[in-house]
């Protein structure tokens, strides 16, 4: 399924988008869930009746032109995130291969959803793009095992936006990653999330970048230097996964602060994200 969260008369529900349509789950099926979070964790049943849900003729919809998207996780409990993690990114700037994951984490005051403004901070003059398939928690777990057993965990996946204040990430001797990552409107993510059944390989997509029109980034998943299941075993030794948690899996090459001269955000972009099989996560930006 093709999952989204809209904002509805009766407040956020999750949709499932069927073709130019949302059919909202919970008004066709009062049996299920009203929140993604609730239905990713749920049985096969719930789920099953969920896609049937989604084809009844007599179904709730929403043309998509009509409704207003909400990040499609819209309170997520972790929002973490792995840098670093594809070798071209890597050797553009000119670090060593890691040997293992490099962590931060955003937080909720960062996600938009496809079609709101990322808000350049009046304290930040070096706003960088950053592309990212986006991993969805479905099944909590804790230690989960670094072999193909972690995709069970897997709820779906999604677009994300790591936008990053380069001037605050790495300012100071000891760098501020977390600071420059969690500025208001900094994690824009959607428009829908694709559950496994649909989406089968992660390790195969296409990953863009447009900014205004213009590719910049330009990868594959397949240069990731951590795949799926590495990420969910080393991240689950330390804190336990839950439902609708994020993680960001990291950027291709082509940032804006590695080009000469560089490129970086300003008033009246519009910055695009791309992610073969998923869609296109589209966000202006602004100024504070």
């Amino acid at each position: 399924m093709r999952l989204a969260t809209i904002q509805t008369p009766n407040g956020p529900r999750v949709a499932a988008q069927v073709g130019d349509q949302y059919v909202d789950l919970h008004a066709t099926d009062p049996g299920l869930p009203t929140c993604i979070k609730a239905l990713l964790a749920a049985g096969a049943a719930v789920k099953a009746a969920a896609a049937e849900a989604a084809k009844c003729p007599k179904a709730v919809r929403y043309a998509t032109t009509a409704v207003k998207l909400l990040p499609p996780v819209p309170k997520p409990g972790k929002i973490l995130c792995v840098g670093l993690n594809y070798r071209d990114h890597a050797i553009e700037g000119g670090k060593a291969i890691p040997t293992e994951p490099v962590l931060f984490a955003k937080y909720p005051n960062t996600l938009i959803a496809s079609g709101d403004p990322i808000k350049l901070p009046k304290v930040a003059q070096k706003v960088d793009y950053e592309a990212e398939l986006v991993i969805v928690i479905g099944k909590a777990g804790k230690h989960i095992p670094n072999d193909k057993t972690a995709f069970e965990h897997v709820g779906g996946y999604t677009c994300g936006h790591d936008v990053s204040a380069r001037d605050w990430q790495f300012r100071g001797e000891e760098k501020q990653w977390s600071i420059g990552k969690t500025f208001d409107t900094f994690a824009p993510t959607g428009p829908v999330v694709v559950t496994p059944d649909e989406l089968t390989d992660p390790h195969k997509l296409q990953v863009q970048l447009r900014l205004n029109g213009e590719t910049l980034q330009n990868s594959n998943t397949k240069e990731f230097i951590f795949g799926v299941p590495h990420v969910l075993w080393f991240l689950s030794q330390v804190v336990t996964l839950e439902p609708g948690d994020l993680i960001f899996t990291g950027t291709p090459p082509g940032v804006g602060i590695a080009r000469k001269p560089p490129v970086l955000l300003k008033p009246g972009d519009i910055a695009e994200v791309e992610i073969e099989g998923i869609g296109t996560l589209r966000n202006p930006v602004v100024a504070e």
